[in-house]
């Protein structure tokens, strides 16, 4: 009680406050007041002085390690008044992939090569009138060489003073252009399941025909002989008919596509979306003869100027048949010739495992 408190005195830091109170019935009330007074300062002031460990809130939540996550960027690059979409993902060396079509879009990639990410920033682009990048006006303006300079300005763009290249189908081609023109950019080319000669791939096409059943050869040639745009309803006249893409990407080409892990999913009638774009340059005259722009393709005698570590991975059952990678390999010094067994054009699809160390493998080497 207080009226038993004879003295009490409190020292801090050089601040000395003492408050007496005699022992008497009739206290001084004054005297009370200074007490509380007192006591509610030196409280206050304990408080004050109190060290952070004892009033740090307890830790809640703790930042997650940084070295499993991988996050997403993704815009555009104004290429030339050109606005060309990108998306970035992964950590380490920059890997760009061109995809095929012409005319598709990266998507086909992903989930698949998701593994690469660990130990390069993969880079992907569609290219101009492709996925999320502009579409022209001028169809003469969908050329591999102005596709070329996209790329180029992508790599300005992002900053990027060596960077390696893997080009998948018509995407190949495109790297293999890009590495003629602009190769002291790479550090490695990855060239899947393409052609450096359309002459040759025409050839290839035709004896894909000769080895299809009569029945689907004389369809297609049916269809083709009676002319492929068109047709049918107004929304249907400025693309191939269904039963031509069913006959064509369905049943004409699927075995040479997929072989060991076949997509559920595959769908012959919803392949084409960049028209303009395929018409200009893969031609009008249907899937297994290309006399668009593209005849344009005829680098074989170039190739031997390719300095740069390439690798060249190709299906065995491929619809780019191993021929014309085999014809790659022999003119480009020292690179390599993988040939995925059981596997057809979607070579990182088909046999997944063995692209990703093969291309894990490859980037590490040293230039």
């Amino acid at each position: 009680m207080w009226c038993a408190c004879r003295q009490t005195a409190w020292h801090d830091r050089g601040l000395r406050t003492v408050v007496a109170l005699e022992s008497t019935a009739n206290y001084d009330g004054r005297a009370m007041k200074n007490l509380i007074a007192g006591l509610l300062f030196l409280i206050c002031f304990a408080g004050l002085t109190t060290t952070p460990a004892q009033t740090a809130p307890p830790k809640r939540f703790q930042k997650a390690p940084d070295y499993n996550v991988y996050p997403m960027q993704e815009g555009f690059v104004d290429a030339n008044g050109i606005m060309i979409y990108y998306k970035i993902l992964g950590r380490g060396s920059p890997l760009m992939v061109l995809h095929g079509g012409p005319g598709a879009s990266h998507d086909y990639f992903l989930p698949y090569l998701l593994p690469l990410a660990r130990h390069h920033r993969l880079i992907f682009i569609d290219e101009r009138g492709s996925g999320r990048s502009q579409k022209l006006e001028a169809r003469s303006a969908y050329t591999v060489e102005n596709m070329v300079e996209d790329v180029e300005q992508v790599r300005q763009g992002l900053g990027l003073r060596e960077f390696s290249l893997l080009g998948h189908s018509y995407g190949g081609a495109l790297a293999q252009a890009y590495a003629l023109k602009y190769q002291r950019n790479l550090s490695h080319l990855i060239l899947g399941s393409t052609w450096s000669s359309t002459a040759a791939m025409n050839q290839v096409f035709v004896r894909m025909k000769q080895n299809m059943s009569p029945d689907l050869r004389k369809r297609i040639d049916k269809l083709e002989a009676q002319g492929l745009f068109g047709h049918g309803k107004d929304y249907e006249k400025n693309r191939y008919s269904s039963e031509y893409m069913t006959a064509a990407w369905g049943e004409g080409y699927f075995p040479y596509v997929y072989h060991n892990r076949p997509d559920p999913n595959y769908d012959p009638t919803a392949l084409g979306n960049s028209w303009d774009l395929y018409r200009e340059m893969w031609g009008e005259h249907g899937e297994f003869i290309i006399d668009g722009n593209l005849k344009s393709v005829e680098y074989t005698d170039r190739l031997a100027g390719i300095k740069v570590p390439t690798l060249i991975i190709v299906g065995e059952h491929d619809e780019c048949d191993p021929s014309l990678s085999q014809t790659m390999h022999e003119k480009i010094k020292k690179s390599k010739l993988l040939i995925l067994p059981n596997s057809g054009h979607m070579t990182f699809v088909d046999q997944n495992k063995l692209f990703i160390k093969a291309v894990e493998g490859f980037l590490s080497s040293v230039k």
